[in-house]
């Protein structure tokens, strides 16, 4: 054995027990006929006339029913005897290139095929306006060419600053319809002025008269869509930021506020456009946004397939098995990091030979006394956390909390002969 496995080998771990979190879950189950309904009363509707070619953003995160509400929007767009097809507007993501865009969405269900519309990427932008400060604004060529632009996004808390209006429809206006150079624009003056850049990029864009209708998805602590937000270009500022007020109110939270070290089963761009939403961890990529719980170290043990490689939020872990390290493109992830100025996304943590000697070690480096004592908590990824396991420590305090459910006894960690984590949910 050498140094650094004896320096692990006596490190004790404590026992783990399954325990379901409860959330507020409210649901739209008919997510056309909510569409359909709201598409119907908003007076903007009338302005959508047979015959005009209208785009349809749609950007790369891992949205609820995102296929159903583009399918949707195509539907009604159709039914006017528009010409709709979809345009991928999520700035830098995919390579930074228009196959790797279009193979993103066709990843999470939207194509040609699947929405009943043509797909058109590419990276040509036009530069529609300038800021006071000469900040240059920017939109895609195909989106621009248009008789008229459906903005759809969804609307939710961003994980790297605060501001009115974070990830939503001023975002997907400002960045994702600027494509790469929109998005390196945008994040050239740092997060600190991204909140301010958005709105003032926003308002140039919608000045242009080609926005004709905002679309935003708002969801619940369970990964479904909770409201659907429609309406008129004049009402897309006030929309956006009141959906983020509700998108907050709704978001899921550990149950406790103080950790020793989290266990992230997985990181990916599905999951949070920072692979690991700080929003739940407490950790963030910049200093311009605080709160969540104290975690003192996170272990995070795989990245998601639909990443391709792209591990941005790796960096905000402490420790990772070698499996996880082996699968990061760094190319793909950089040009991510770069764009945002976000380096401590893409930073390399610890890593260590298998999943086992890796969550060994971040109980090492924690400040618990003693393993067997330590507070700790293992979730699947940064998105769903309703199931989870704590540890034995956590179990008076947990055990006491009206929305939490201890579903079984503890139990010791398991892995298999390749160090894996073999504990299911």
């Amino acid at each position: 054995m050498d140094a650094l496995h004896a320096l692990l080998a006596t490190v004790t771990l404590p026992n783990m027990a399954r325990i379901r979190q409860s959330f507020e879950n409210a649901f739209i189950e008919d997510i056309h006929g909510a569409i359909s309904r709201k598409f119907h009363s908003v007076p903007a509707t009338r302005a959508l006339l047979p015959g005009m070619k209208i785009a349809v953003t749609v950007g790369s995160r891992g949205i609820a029913s995102l296929p159903e509400i583009v399918r949707s929007l195509v539907h009604l767009l159709h039914e006017r005897g528009c010409k709709p097809f979809v345009v991928p507007a999520m700035g830098s993501h995919g390579g930074g290139t228009a196959e790797g865009q279009e193979a993103l969405l066709a990843e999470l269900g939207v194509s040609a095929g699947t929405v009943n519309c043509p797909v058109k990427s590419g990276m040509d932008v036009v530069q529609v306006g300038t800021l006071e400060d000469g900040f240059p604004v920017y939109m895609d060529r195909f989106a621009f060419e248009a008789d008229g632009i459906v903005i759809f996004n969804r609307i939710k808390p961003h994980n790297a600053f605060r501001s009115r209006h974070e990830s939503g429809l001023l975002k997907m206006l400002a960045i994702g319809l600027g494509k790469h150079k929109g998005a390196e624009s945008s994040h050239g003056l740092g997060f600190g002025r991204l909140g301010g850049i958005i709105e003032e990029a926003a308002d140039v864009l919608l000045r242009t008269g080609k926005i004709v209708l905002g679309v935003g998805s708002i969801e619940n602590a369970y990964d479904m869509v909770s409201e659907i937000v429609l309406c008129g270009p004049q009402d897309i500022v006030s929309a956006d930021r009141e959906g983020l007020k509700l998108a907050k109110a709704n978001m899921p939270r550990l149950c406790v506020d103080a950790l020793d070290m989290l266990i992230v089963d997985m990181i990916g761009k599905e999951f949070s456009g920072g692979g690991m939403d700080g929003n739940i961890t407490g950790r963030y990529s910049t200093s311009y946004i605080t709160g969540g719980p104290s975690v003192e170290r996170i272990v995070a043990l795989d990245l998601s397939e639909k990443s391709h490689g792209n591990a941005t939020g790796v960096g905000l872990a402490d420790v990772v098995p070698r499996t996880l390290a082996d699968k990061i493109d760094a190319r793909i992830m950089y040009i991510n990091n770069i764009t945002a100025k976000a380096p401590a996304s893409g930073r390399i943590p610890i890593t260590m030979d298998t999943e086992e000697t890796a969550i060994r070690c971040g109980v090492k480096i924690s400040s618990a006394p003693d393993g067997k004592d330590a507070r700790i908590m293992r979730i699947p990824n940064t998105l769903h956390i309703a199931e989870a396991f704590i540890s034995e420590a956590l179990l008076p305090e947990v055990g006491a909390m009206e929305r939490v459910t201890i579903l079984g006894k503890p139990e010791p960690m398991r892995f298999d002969a390749a160090g894996k984590l073999v504990m299911p949910y």
